[in-house]
């Protein structure tokens, strides 16, 4: 172990542990939103108590993520204070828009929608949450577009040993960005869909509420089969334009070896120790050419080539990622996504039968679907990470090259081990506290109720 690898596994677990959180609140911002939208425009008071049941549990969530997620910014200057001085003139620009612009509209509009109820008219508290949701949108757009510089650069110059950002219009439609952006909304309503009907089921099977959930399961069942298709639409993009900006990546996610036309696709592989050595796979013919092009034909790299380029081109080097990692990270990806589609359209062949009489028993295992969307995301941005390395910056800076100077192992060690336990602590907190006030009767679901002072002096 050395500072660099154990600074690369700090990010990475303090990464995962907040985009656990990040998702949900994306998608379930929204529904929210809807609902309260429902009952101001109707007047129906059960719109309203689902409100309140589904915003107390997106505030526990929304709690959780900024609390994690402010760690991230600090390592940039404590373990990556070289990449930071990098690209910290092109890295500034985002991050201070999504403070400034972002973070102040959630924080304050939540505030308001909080504390905010029969003490501000209906429509300006539907309006907070609106803006509430908004804002978490336009946070993940700015961090998203920072993100997708790192994959593939573009609106800058070289002065000096540091990027200097000369086209601020290139940045912001750097389609890297952008398609990483709107795989991540769309993830995050299937993310909240799920979330929304595994909970409805659980109420709806215990008969608690059941015709009031049959609300919050129908609109997470409809939202649910929509988004799982934007995801993988969106992700069918991403790969064609990860084949073009970071070839060696989409080979790696492929294991593909040798550039083949047509190309085949790896069901599943064996990989050596090393994970950058196949020993056997399982491929169908055409099927990856077809992926890429619609047709059964069309050239792909393989990763051998692409070092060969890449070697000319940088130096020398290995500039082979952990192929073993992103193969199947890519698959579990795909094969949750999957999963997750048949669920979607299951919940609505139950609308569509118009809840057969067996409906309680049809439903009652939905609730361990939750966790499906999570682990379809954490491999994600795993399979997003680990593809584009050697590189912190593709083409531009390599990873150990963006290290903080004079790091030891020692004091590495304990950020890392502090930074686990307490994101373990936070973890289950929150699955505690999600756990509490999903199972909780709705009729109870004053907001109010996660703060210990109700009066009007808060």
């Amino acid at each position: 172990m050395d500072p660099i690898i154990l600074s690369r596994l700090q990010f990475a677990i303090t990464t995962i542990y907040h985009f656990f959180f990040v998702p949900l609140t994306l998608g379930l911002g929204y529904f929210v939103a809807i609902l309260e939208t429902i009952y101001v425009r109707s007047g129906d008071e059960n719109y309203k108590r689902l409100a309140k049941f589904w915003g107390k549990l997106f505030v526990i969530n929304f709690a959780m993520g900024v609390v994690t997620g402010l760690v991230q910014e600090f390592q940039f200057g404590m373990n990556w204070s070289v990449f930071s001085r990098y690209v910290g003139d092109i890295f500034g620009v985002p991050l201070a828009l999504d403070s400034l612009l972002a973070f102040f509209l959630e924080s304050v509009f939540l505030g308001v929608w909080i504390f905010g109820w029969d003490r501000v008219s209906k429509g300006t508290h539907a309006m907070a949450i609106w803006l509430v949701a908004i804002g978490a949108s336009i946070s993940g757009f700015w961090i998203l577009i920072a993100n997708g510089f790192m994959q593939h650069p573009v609106g800058y110059v070289l002065n000096n040993g540091r990027l200097e950002l000369v086209d601020f219009a290139a940045l912001i439609t750097n389609a890297r960005g952008w398609l990483l952006f709107l795989h991540t909304i769309s993830a995050g309503f299937v993310t909240a869909s799920f979330f929304m009907l595994g909970i409805s089921a659980y109420h709806i099977f215990h008969k608690q509420n059941a015709q009031l959930f049959k609300k919050s399961f129908q609109m997470a069942a409809i939202v649910g089969f929509i988004s799982t298709l934007m995801v993988g639409i969106t992700g069918h993009f991403q790969g064609d334009q990860l084949r073009e900006v970071q070839p060696m990546a989409a080979a790696a996610s492929e294991a593909l070896w040798e550039t083949a036309d047509p190309a085949p696709f790896s069901v599943i592989a064996i990989f050596d120790s090393s994970g950058k050595e196949e020993v056997w796979s399982l491929r169908i013919p055409y099927a990856l050419s077809m992926l890429y092009f619609l047709k059964p034909e069309g050239e792909v790299e393989g990763i051998n080539d692409i070092q060969k380029e890449y070697e000319a081109k940088y130096g020398p080097g290995d500039y082979v990622p952990p192929v073993a990692l992103t193969f199947w990270m890519f698959r579990i990806m795909v094969g949750a996504g999957l999963l997750l589609v048949a669920v979607a359209a299951y919940a609505l062949f139950l609308l569509w039968k118009k809840w057969p009489d067996n409906w309680s028993r049809l439903i009652k295992w939905l609730v361990w679907i939750i966790p499906l969307p999570y682990i379809a995301n954490t491999a994600g941005w795993i399979l997003t990470e680990s593809a584009r390395q050697p590189w912190i910056v593709h083409g531009l800076l390599k990873t150990q090259e963006g290290i903080s100077q004079n790091l030891t192992v020692g004091l590495v060690s304990l950020s890392l081990i502090s930074f686990s336990l307490i994101y373990a602590i936070l973890m289950i907190l929150d699955i505690y506290l999600l756990r509490k006030y999903a199972k909780a009767d709705p009729s109870g679901s004053d907001i109010l109720s996660l703060v210990p002072d109700k009066s009007d002096n808060i």
